[in-house]
């Protein structure tokens, strides 16, 4: 039936009949695309909403006569419950930039269609819209504070009550009703894409091309940016979270001021919100549905929440709680500390050996202490250790060991930033001293308190002369 109205469609268009026919992998929705061949290749869809498929239809053309990239509509059935599109290709942005994602190290290729991404996100929101009937939008015409409600409530009852976490569902429904106050406003008649992220950009010829705006409608332009720069499996960098973000402003400047500390200050509460909107969804097509594609994202989400809560939002307490408790779930935690990064900070005595790297790495940082001023040479330090205030007072007061220090946070803290950006999950960092007893317990320390209050690791201390062994957990 659906391949016999599609053919149809290609006869009308083409004055030929289709020699092939094959259905492609299916998205999300409830739609069905098929890559039809012959005169020409197209893109047949067969959707069961007649609104929403009126929808795509009208805003792809509209977006066309705006000269923006999206696919052209060539033809669509009497009910709009088939119609034939433009084909793109297979390439989407999301498989394009695959090496990034699996490492974190974007190579200029990537960045560059990253950037022109992003770059291209104004004008389908601002130039866009004007003229625009947002009439046609569906399932409404606007981001409302009844549309959060309904996200929000998507996260509760798709996501949060399948974890099987407890919670007081009042105490709840009054933050979700504050942050429905929050998030509505500042449209300025801006075109809410909705599902901006990079499963939705394909990529032709090297330039992106936008698919799957149909649930958009009048909006927010901070929603966008949030559901791109925050896509749970793009694993992007904090810098490149950054550097988009920036070029992102600076496009957006040409339709309007930009004020960026307000920007990012509103930015977040929409990042906290998009965040919750994805865990309904993938509760929803993973634990209802049982399709396990949205399942294997959910660890992504989870870490994308865990990071954003080390801020706090003080206009939603409660819900703050819960989700910082929904990140200590079993099946969540447990995921996430396979992906975080240990940092073994190990002291030791030269004359002993150089310690062994259980993981295999080779072992990492060694740093010789044994340069500074020894306490050891003097009797009167023999029973203290570079944990006691004697010993610390005396190697500050030379002034040595700081210096020393200050180079080692560099290039430690160096590394770990990009080791937590490339998800790497072992570091190892040694201080060697003569005995094992004062600089290197002294410089072994320093670097695991500052480690810990810095980044958010899991952080195993030995000072192994000393027969001394500590843990320093994450920070959330």
């Amino acid at each position: 039936m659906i391949a016999e109205e599609l053919k149809k469609l290609y006869y009308s268009h083409t004055g030929s009949v289709a020699e092939e026919i094959t259905e492609l992998p299916s998205s999300g929705s409830n739609r069905r695309y098929f890559r039809l061949a012959g005169e020409g290749s197209f893109i047949g869809v067969s959707g069961t909403s007649h609104e929403e498929n009126a929808a795509f239809i009208y805003m792809s053309g509209f977006f066309r006569r705006k000269g923006l990239p999206v696919p052209e509509v060539y033809a669509f059935s009497g009910d709009k419950r088939f119609y034939l599109q433009e084909d793109l290709g297979d390439t989407l942005l999301f498989d394009a930039i695959v090496k990034g994602r699996k490492s974190c190290v974007f190579d200029e290729y990537e960045r560059r269609l990253l950037r022109k991404t992003i770059a291209l996100l104004p004008e389908v929101q601002m130039a866009g819209s004007g003229g625009f009937d947002f009439g046609y939008c569906y399932p409404q015409a606007e981001f409302n504070s009844r549309s959060v409600l309904w996200d929000l409530n998507y996260f509760k009852y798709c996501f949060l009550k399948a974890t099987g976490l407890e919670f007081q569902e009042n105490r709840l429904e009054d933050d979700f009703r504050k942050m429905s106050e929050v998030l509505p406003g500042d449209s300025c008649g801006a075109f809410m894409y909705r599902d901006f992220q990079s499963r939705n950009v394909m990529i032709r010829d090297g330039e992106p091309w936008f698919i799957d705006f149909q649930g958009g409608r009048r909006g927010p332009v901070y929603y966008d940016v949030a559901s791109f720069l925050w896509q749970a499996k793009a694993n992007y960098t904090e810098d490149l979270r950054r550097e988009l973000l920036s070029g992102y402003m600076q496009a957006l400047n040409s339709y309007r001021p930009v004020d960026e500390g307000r920007f990012c200050e509103r930015l977040r509460h929409f990042v906290l919100f998009r965040i919750l909107q994805v865990l309904g969804a993938y509760g929803f097509r993973g634990y209802f549905e049982k399709k396990p594609h949205f399942m294997q994202s959910v660890p992504f989400a989870i870490a994308n929440l865990k990071r954003l809560l080390k801020e706090d939002y003080p206009e939603y307490p409660y819900l703050c709680a819960v989700l910082r408790e929904l990140t200590l779930l079993k099946q969540f935690s447990e995921d996430i500390r396979k992906r975080t990064l240990e940092v073994k900070i190990v002291s030791f005595a030269y004359k002993k050996g150089i310690p062994n790297d259980p993981t295999g790495n080779g072992g990492g940082f060694v740093f010789d202490c044994r340069a500074v001023n020894n306490p050891g040479k003097y009797e009167r330090y023999n029973h203290f250790t570079g944990l006691d205030e004697p010993v610390i007072r005396f190697l500050e007061e030379e002034g040595e060991i700081t210096k020393f220090m200050e180079h080692v946070y560099d290039m430690v803290g160096a590394s770990v930033k990009r080791y937590l950006d490339r998800g790497f999950t072992n570091l190892m960092v040694s201080f060697g001293c003569t005995g094992g007893q004062h600089r290197s317990v002294y410089s072994a320390q320093h670097l695991a308190e500052y480690l810990h209050g810095k980044f958010d690791v899991k952080i195993h201390l030995i000072h192994r002369e000393q027969n001394i062994e500590q843990s320093f957990d994450t920070i959330l």
